[in-house]
């Protein structure tokens, strides 16, 4: 079995990312921004927020925090968005989710500039990926599909089953997926006899949120499988996928943590440089 190594494959990207950035603002003499919102003191929000910004410091992206109590209203994180939305210093924006539920999350997220989504989550650039054309692709399918080159994994003709069909990763991964020939099957929660279609899988994309819901009897022999799950449990993280029952079934298999978190920061932080370059030329 490969060991996907998401941790290092970031560290090495993140060091090219670094050398572009430092040219251009030798050139441009401005830093790319990203704007992070976060609302609340969710712990786990907390601590992605803080992986990034540290992230956003190595690269030389300047963040600018916006940690807004969990009782604001709708108006005001509406209000905050569109001035954000206006400063010409800004070049990403990002609203960490979840968000406490008195908030509309799809309405503020599409109302973040499509050109400061540094997500990728904006509808339209959403509507963008599903046709083929170039956009902001969501962090953590774009974080995906680039380990998955960096390792050779050449996806033509493959069968690919993802389990999860959520806009921010099973939908887009299985249209990224598609556009590079495999072909799709999009399993979910009320998917009869989920193993029906993951035993006859290439590869799997496992993003269901439920711990260890992949296991070895699931699996054949020589599947690759990429773990999109993070779950806490008895103080651990662990992924969707049990790692320890498929390590010597998979070829390839993604560890938690170490495997796509750090390519989905890695792939935010490309995300924000590209709509610098968008907005400095």
């Amino acid at each position: 079995m490969i060991l996907l190594d998401g941790k290092a494959l970031s560290k090495e990207r993140n060091l090219l990312l670094k050398q572009k950035i430092e040219a251009s603002v030798s050139k441009h003499q401005r830093s790319p921004m990203l704007a992070i919102i976060l609302v609340g003191d969710n712990p786990a929000s907390l601590s992605y927020v803080k992986g990034k910004k540290r992230a956003c410091d190595l690269v030389g992206i300047k963040h600018d925090m916006h940690h807004l109590d969990e009782t604001v209203t709708q108006e005001a994180l509406e209000a905050l968005i569109l001035s954000l939305n206006q400063n010409e210093l800004v070049d990403g924006i990002l609203l960490q989710l979840p968000i406490p539920k008195h908030l509309d999350d799809d309405k503020l997220i599409d109302m973040i500039s499509k050109d400061k989504d540094a997500d990728g989550f904006h509808v339209i650039n959403q509507g963008y990926l599903y046709q083929k054309k170039k956009t902001i692709y969501p962090a953590t399918p774009k974080g995906i599909m680039t380990m998955l080159k960096a390792y050779d994994i050449n996806l033509l003709g493959m069968n690919a089953v993802v389990i999860g069909r959520s806009n921010i990763v099973g939908f887009p991964v299985a249209r990224l997926l598609m556009d590079q020939g495999a072909t799709i099957t999009v399993c979910h929660s009320k998917t009869k006899d989920i193993a029906l279609y993951t035993k006859q899988a290439d590869i799997i994309v496992v993003a269901a949120g439920k711990p260890h819901i992949l296991t070895k009897d699931m699996v054949k022999k020589g599947a690759i499988v990429v773990d999109v799950g993070v779950n806490r449990v008895d103080g651990k993280l662990i992924g969707d996928a049990d790692f320890s029952d498929l390590k010597d079934v998979c070829s390839y298999l993604t560890p938690v943590p170490g495997g796509v978190g750090p390519m989905t920061i890695h792939s935010l932080l490309e995300n924000t440089y590209e709509l610098y370059l968008k907005h400095i030329k």
